[in-house]
Order: structure tokens, then C-alpha cells, then sequence
């Protein structure tokens, strides 16, 4: 018999799923209402239980509030100076042409750290429809590289709300995750790039007709105009423009260093120096990212009034209000389920299945997202379910499992995501075969890739994995492959001389 504790887990998902998906009850008031369920099914009492929720709640927000406040300040800043376009200009001007789709990539990575994806995208998408009348490159090919780039960000690499959440809930350093989102998110936004140069060579209706007939000459000089324009309107320089995004991140990354060094390299007592010390304040994640909303403010913003920054920065701090919530909801739905014991319950459970525990965020993960679309739901609320599971197994390294719960959030973008609309419309495609091709593929491209990375990482440096961890996301990874191949064997033979 199942103790009271699984029980009141299993009817709380199965009421969380149920609401997000058949009824118009929000997720943040779905999250609360599944965690009320766990924790009197499981055996607290209402006091108690809602005692647990204040507590969780604020206690994930404590953590993490004020940094995704200033995180979505500073990218205000950068939205409304131009900072995002002038690092797309330097990226194209260095790469060169013919890489443009590189570029643009590049630059979604970046950009995307401090700016909603969606509004990122926007911002951004003239400079990919102008490209693509001065480099006879496929509209199709540069603004799925360039969204690519920015989602692949957007779940992976903290101060974005998501990756901060699950890294609060999970109790992983900042730091770390920082650095391991940085590298696990750079071969994903490789293969959407693979997939969109794919796409161009399939798609020709998406190149400019009125540039077909230009030579290479020609082209090489709409090219020269374009770099000309950018360099003549008056845009930040580049040093200015990435400063505010690379800046906190090295400040914390010194600060994780400066631990690695005192417990492995014979540097004791350097926290407690002068320069210890100065260098753990500067890197606390609240201090580091007030350092670069001032840098914003002050070398970005310099042009605009008083005024005109207060209202920029209050705008930032009104796109975040919701996902603080369901982050929080999300803290106290895992904080319930720690408070019965039904994490230690499942806990001995998955430690006699022959998966690794870390695929427990990166299954969940993904059918949540399948089931509403959300990325920053679909992780928070797989961090929030797995978290207390996972603490309870020993050796866990709970590095790699915060991460497979923000790749898991990659998979299959498609309808009730706001950023599969958003691609599709911007280029004018109203075809549902064709959009799902454009954008679902290599979302879940991106996925696998990264949920393969993970688990094969885990395998080789952490604990308690499996070699059947990467099986799932290389079988969906093949999947793609030879949809691409019966596209391009199907187009083949569409273009075959008929013999009749």
C-alpha cells in the first residue's frame, strides 16, 4: 500500500495537470492548489500546511527576487539603447559573409541572458529581415537561428528567471550554473544553426526574389552597404553594449573561483583577506547585478532623462511579476512535498530503477512543457516536484540534475508556445505543416542535444548513472535525423523528371 504522503503527491500533479490543461485556473493558482492537496493528504494539518507554503514561497523568493528584478531592469535598458543590435553588427562585421545565421545565433545567446526571449526576438528581428535583403540569405534560415540562439539562452543560463528558479530550488550555486548552462547551451544553439542552414536549401521561397539574379559582386557590396549603415547610425559600441552582460557574470564566476582555489589550490584564509572578502561582495549575485544595472544606466543610458530611465526600468519590472509568483508557488510546492516525506518516499523508489535519478527533472520537464508550453513553468515546476526527491538519494549531483530540468523545458515548441507564434507570424507563415517544420524541429533538435550532453556527463563525472540516461533523447535525436532525410528524399523525387 502506498504511504499517505505518495498518495497526496499523485493526486496533486494529477490536480495540477488537470487544471492547467482542461480548466482557465492559472498555473500559479494550480501550483498552490496542488501543494494545499500534498500537504493535507500527506498528512499535515491546514495550519501546518499553509505555514509550509509561506515558508517555501518566500523562502525561494528571498533568494532569488531581487536578482531577477534587476536582471529584467538591465535588460530594459538594453532593449531601448540599441545594445542588442550593436553586438549583431559587430558579430556579422567580424564573421563575415555568407555566416550571418552564426551571427545572429551568437548574438540570441547573449543578448537573450538579461532580455525575455520574446521581446529579444522582436527587437531583434529587423536586423535578420535586413540581412536578408543585402545578403541573399533565406529570411527563414536567419530568424530561426537568431530565435534559436535566444530560447536555448532563455533556459539555460541564469540571471533568466527560469535557470535561477530551478538553481534556487535545487540548492545549486549560482556560479555553477552560470557556467554549466553557458557550455551545455552553446551545442544546442549549434545544431538549431545546422538545422536552419537546412532549412534554406528547402525553403527557397523565403529568399529574396528580387535579389536571385544579383552576381557575387553585387552582393558583396549590399553587404558593404549594410555593415556602412550600421556603422554610420549611431549605436553603442560594442564594449559598451555586452559590458552590463559580461560583467556580473565574471564577478560571480571570481567569487566561485576564489572557493576553488581556497579548498583545492592551499589558499586558506584568502576569503578572510581584504581582497577575499571584496571580491565575495562584489560577486554576491544581488551586488554583481546592481553593478551592471548601473553600467546600463550610466554607459548606455546616458543619452535618456531621469524619467525616462525610471519608466524604462519599471516596465522591465513589470514583464517579471508573474514568473516571480509561479517561481515562488513553485518553492512552496517542493517545500510541501519535503515537509511529508513523500520525496524520502519516492526517493527509494528511484534508486532501485535502472535510469538515472537526473532524468526524474528532465522527463518531467518535458511533459509538462508538452502539456502547457511554458518553459519557465515546465522547469520550476519539475525542479519543485524532483528537488526533494533527488536530495534524499545520496551522491546526486544536483548540478547536473537542476540542468536536465531546463533542458527538458526545450522540447518540441509548438502551439500554446507564445514564442512558436511569434516566429511564424513575424515571417508570415500561416501553414501548420510548414511552422511546426520551421520551429518545433529544432526546438526539440535542441533538446535532445542537450539532454544527451547531460546525461552523458553525468555518466562519465557524477553518480548514480546510467547508460540507458541518454537513450531517450539520441532516439528522438535520430528521429529528427531521418525526418530530415525523408524531407530532402521526398523533395528528391518531387523534383525527378517524370518518365511518362
Amino acid at each position: 500500500m502506498l504511504p499517505t504522503s505518495v498518495v497526496g503527491l499523485i493526486i496533486a500533479v494529477a490536480v495540477l495537470v488537470f487544471l492547467v490543461l482542461r480548466t482557465k485556473v492559472h498555473v500559479l493558482i494550480a501550483m498552490l492548489a496542488a501543494a494545499c492537496i500534498a500537504g493535507i493528504i500527506g498528512g499535515l494539518s491546514v495550519n501546518d500546511t499553509m505555514s509550509t507554503i509561506s515558508a517555501g514561497f518566500g523562502g525561494t523568493l528571498g533568494g532569488i527576487g531581487i536578482v531577477i528584478g534587476l536582471g529584467v531592469m538591465m535588460g530594459a535598458i538594453l532593449e531601448t539603447t540599441g545594445a542588442g543590435e550593436s553586438i549583431a553588427y559587430h558579430f556579422i562585421k567580424w564573421l563575415g559573409k555568407k555566416k550571418e545565421e552564426t551571427a545572429l545565433a551568437v548574438t540570441g545567446y547573449i543578448v537573450s541572458i538579461p532580455v525575455f526571449v520574446d521581446s529579444a526576438l522582436i527587437i531583434l528581428y529587423p536586423i535578420a529581415k535586413s540581412l536578408s535583403k543585402t545578403s541573399q540569405r533565406s529570411i527563414l534560415t536567419l530568424t530561426v537561428a537568431l530565435a534559436g540562439g535566444l530560447v536555448v539562452a532563455h533556459h539555460a543560463i541564469p540571471p533568466t528567471p527560469g535557470p535561477l528558479g530551478v538553481a534556487s530550488i535545487f540548492g545549486v550555486d549560482l556560479a555553477s550554473m552560470l557556467g554549466f548552462g553557458l557550455a551545455v547551451a552553446a551545442p544546442c544553439i549549434m545544431g538549431i544553426v545546422w538545422y536552419a542552414r537546412w532549412l534554406e536549401k528547402h525553403f527557397p521561397e523565403f529568399v529574396p526574389v528580387e535579389h536571385l539574379s544579383k552576381t557575387d559582386e553585387q552582393l558583396a557590396k549590399d553587404h558593404t552597404d549594410y555593415l556602412a549603415s550600421k556603422e554610420n547610425k549611431n549605436l553603442p559600441t560594442l564594449g559598451r553594449s555586452i559590458a552590463p552582460i559580461i560583467v556580473p557574470i565574471v564577478l560571480i564566476l571570481f567569487k566561485s573561483l576564489m572557493a576553488l582555489f581556497e579548498s583545492n589550490f592551499g589558499f586558506e584564509g584568502l576569503s578572510q583577506s581584504v581582497i577575499g572578502q571584496f571580491i565575495d561582495f562584489v560577486g554576491s549575485p544581488v551586488i554583481a547585478l546592481s553593478i551592471a544595472t548601473l553600467l546600463a544606466i550610466y554607459t548606455l543610458g546616458n543619452h535618456l532623462s531621469k524619467e525616462q530611465v525610471t519608466e524604462k526600468l519599471e516596465e522591465g519590472i513589470s514583464t517579471c511579476g508573474i514568473i516571480l509568483l509561479v517561481t515562488g508557488a513553485g518553492g512552496a510546492l517542493g517545500a510541501v512535498l519535503r515537509e511529508t516525506g513523500a520525496g524520502a518516499e519516492i526517493a527509494n523508489q528511484v534508486a532501485s530503477l535502472p535510469i538515472s535519478p537526473i532524468m526524474i527533472p528532465f522527463i518531467i520537464a518535458t511533459l509538462v512543457r508538452i502539456i502547457q508550453g511554458s518553459g519557465t513553468v515546465s522547469m520550476i515546476t519539475a525542479a519543485s516536484i524532483s528537488a526533494p526527491v533527488l536530495i534524499e538519494i545520496p551522491d546526486v549531483n544536483l548540478l547536473f540534475a537542476a540542468t536536465a530540468a531546463t533542458m527538458g523545458s526545450l522540447f518540441a515548441g509548438y502551439f500554446n508556445d507564445s514564442l512558436f507564434h511569434i516566429v511564424n507570424r513575424l515571417m508570415g507563415v500561416t501553414e501548420v505543416k510548414k511552422q511546426l517544420v520551421i520551429w518545433t524541429i529544432p526546438t526539440t533538435i535542441a533538446w535532445a542535444i542537450g539532454g544527451t550532453l547531460v546525461m552523458v556527463l553525468n555518466l562519465v563525472f557524477g553518480s548514480q548513472g546510467s547508460i540507458i540516461d541518454p537513450l531517450l533523447p539520441l532516439l528522438v535525436l535520430a528521429g529528427c535525423y531521418f525526418f530530415i532525410r525523408s524531407y530532402d528524399k521526398k523533395n528528391s523525387e518531387n523534383l525527378a523528371p517524370s518518365n511518362s
